[in-house]
């Protein structure tokens, strides 16, 4: 997809969500649905517990935060950060690149797999000012039984999630993915499962 296009379907896309009034989400039950409930802490994936042993600045505990009151200027800011990264670095599994099953980086490349992605966009809008308590790396399941990750957005207007494998951004809902578990919103090295009651499944993937 053209990075025109997935312009202009973000902007499609952004009239319906401040066009939607809270309150009636709230009425008619979506509100339930449109943030990610968690349970108690977790595992932390091997190729994150490795990045934060390099770089343990970037893994401290977080103040609180309330959900980012998402307006057209912040919306347009995820839309660019979003496409930035889908568009200038190219998908290389780490076996590939590294020759190792999981590292975990900041590409500098040009190349790097899903969790790159995800910490490449999470780095560029931490540094635009955004907390890092509502920017929270996430593990799913894709429907052929593979890991993937993906960046959950906690915002006034539900989860919101940043995937390199998709240009649009999208309620954690509406991906086709089952969630595993994220980061913790009070500590960034730590992590919490998420209770995707849509599907029971079993995360098998080595390494998450």
């Amino acid at each position: 997809m053209k990075k025109t296009s997935i312009l202009v379907s973000g902007l499609v896309a952004l009239a319906a969500f401040l066009g939607a009034a809270a309150p009636a989400a709230a009425q008619d039950g979506r509100i339930h649905t449109a943030y990610a409930q968690i349970s108690g802490q977790t595992s932390i994936p091997v190729g994150h517990m490795e990045y934060c042993q390099k770089r343990p600045y970037d893994c401290q505990p977080m103040a609180a935060a309330a959900p980012v009151a998402l307006n057209d200027d912040l919306w347009r800011e995820l839309q660019d950060v979003n496409n930035h990264f889908n568009t200038t670095i190219t998908a290389v599994s780490d076996q590939d690149l590294y020759g190792v099953p999981e590292f975990w980086t900041i590409p500098a490349s040009g190349y790097g797999d899903c969790e790159d992605f995800v910490l490449a966009k999470r780095a560029e809008l931490i540094g635009r000012g955004w907390n890092p308590a509502n920017l929270l790396i996430s593990v799913v399941m894709q429907s052929n039984g593979e890991g993937h990750a993906v960046l959950m957005i906690r915002t006034d207007r539900g989860d919101l999630i940043l995937d390199n494998q998709d240009g649009l951004i999208k309620l954690w809902t509406d991906t086709p993915y089952t969630y595993l578990k994220r980061q913790s919103q009070a500590h960034a090295g730590q992590w919490v499962d998420i209770l995707d009651g849509r599907d029971a499944v079993v995360l098998a993937t080595a390494g998450y």
